[in-house]
């Protein structure tokens, strides 16, 4: 059946608009707008408005026999060894992911926008404040409630959103019936997809609303973008963001503010920055030929 894109987008917005004004309206009646718990569950309640319920919701209308999960490309067990692959790159990108952070970071506006650049820079600080206060855990079940909202929740709605719809829209093509396909040939890998990709990449990096990080979130987000566009299954981008946010949540429970993983591949360990991108490079060459291989 074919879809119009354009119908498509404002559809998946309105239904995000309506959920998550919903959800606010309800968390300012009865929620303690200063209390860590009650921030966590608009969190929750937040995340699943606005991210995770309209993919799903649109891609059960927009789907064949109303099979939503398979619109999604969710709906077969992805290759064992993809998986590990996947899995093995996110871990080897964290230092080249720093150092991308810490050049970005170094961005000094021009004289002009030296007050845009301090309201951007006050922002994240506040940001910073509150991941760090939805962070703290006394024991090993706050840690457990910490993965599932931090990085379970956030890999799953997100790239539900992002990779599995946004992506997905704009790579439309009427040849193409379905979007994605299973596996690609290198001919597949056409101009139009790669646009999706980036496009995406940009809007998901914009849409965390941190300037300061913009740049390696957007380049994660396109690794993400071409990951699914190889593989044709939405589960291993889910994987390899879980595993990324995963690490920095269980990477703080461990070691708290004194924590390291946010500097390796920075200042004295530069070089680590470098190799990590050698590696990473490496390991998407691999990922692609395994994809492509006959």
């Amino acid at each position: 059946m074919k879809k119009n894109p354009f119908v498509q987008i404002i559809l998946w917005l309105a239904t995000m608009a309506v959920l998550t004004l919903f959800v606010m309206g309800a968390w300012l009646l009865i929620a303690d707008a200063q209390s860590t718990a009650s921030l966590k569950w608009l969190q929750f309640a937040q995340t699943t408005a606005t991210f995770l319920l309209p993919p799903i919701l649109c891609a059960a209308i927009w789907s064949d026999n109303h099979r939503p999960f398979t619109w999604l490309r969710m709906d077969t067990r992805p290759d064992g060894f993809l998986c590990l692959v996947a899995i093995g790159i996110m871990i080897c990108a964290i230092p080249a992911i720093n150092l991308l952070a810490d050049l970005n970071n170094r961005i000094v506006f021009p004289a002009a926008l030296s007050a845009l650049e301090q309201q951007l820079r006050a922002m994240e600080e506040a940001a910073a404040v509150l991941t760090e206060r939805f962070l703290q855990a006394d024991n090993f079940g706050g840690l457990l409630i910490n993965i599932g909202l931090m990085a379970l929740l956030p890999a799953l709605s997100e790239e539900l959103s992002f990779r599995g719809t946004l992506q997905q829209i704009l790579s439309y093509s009427p040849k193409d019936g379905l979007t994605v396909k299973r596996s690609y040939s290198v001919s597949g890998l056409t101009a139009k997809r790669s646009i999706a990709v980036w496009i995406t990449a940009i809007i998901f990096s914009a849409i965390h609303m941190q300037f300061f990080g913009f740049i390696p979130r957007m380049l994660m987000g396109a690794m993400f973008g071409y990951i699914f566009l190889w593989s044709g299954s939405l589960w291993i981008p889910i994987l390899m963001h879980f595993t990324n946010n995963s690490l920095a949540v269980i990477a703080y429970y461990t070691f708290g503010q004194n924590s390291s993983a946010d500097t390796i591949g920075t200042g004295t360990t530069w070089w680590l920055g470098v190799l990590s991108l050698i590696l990473t490079s490496l390991g998407l060459l691999i990922f692609y030929r395994r994809t492509h291989k006959g």
